[in-house]
């Protein structure tokens, strides 16, 4: 269904939209689900980080945090990224900006998917997902 994007105190606004609403639904469904309602919302640093405080017990800054409201296999939720902090792990990891935003948008939805990122084996698992589906992305230009 709709994949929505929303700014929250930042001015940051996502490129290609609807390419990239039309790419995370092909993931989802490569993932075996159906999309129902997929809100990205960018977000300021301290906004972002005020949430990681809250819902995740930490005290440091992270570039997404996924509340998945997902049911069955209708994938929901929303995804919050700090734009911020996207742009400067881009920069220390030598990346084009909008190649880590998307990402750290397709993590979010991984995340959606039922898939896990907190041991070694699992965020291994992530990134070549997240690899697959970037290549997915750019071979469609």
């Amino acid at each position: 269904m709709a994949i929505k994007y929303h700014s929250n105190e930042t001015n940051y606004t996502p490129k290609a939209k609807a390419r990239t609403a039309k790419w995370i639904r092909r993931a989802i469904e490569s993932e075996g689900y159906l999309c129902d309602e997929v809100n990205y919302i960018f977000c300021s640093p301290e906004s972002h980080l005020a949430m990681n405080r809250q819902f995740l017990g930490h005290d440091w800054p992270t570039d997404v945090i996924t509340f998945d409201y997902s049911e069955g296999r209708k994938v929901s939720g929303d995804i919050f990224i700090d734009p911020a902090t996207v742009m400067a792990n881009a920069e220390a990891l030598l990346i084009a900006p909008e190649v880590e935003m998307r990402r750290v948008m397709i993590h979010g939805v991984l995340h959606l998917c039922g898939h896990g990122d907190k041991t070694l084996r699992q965020q291994r698992a992530m990134r070549r997902l997240e690899d697959t589906y970037l290549r997915e992305y750019y071979e469609t230009v």
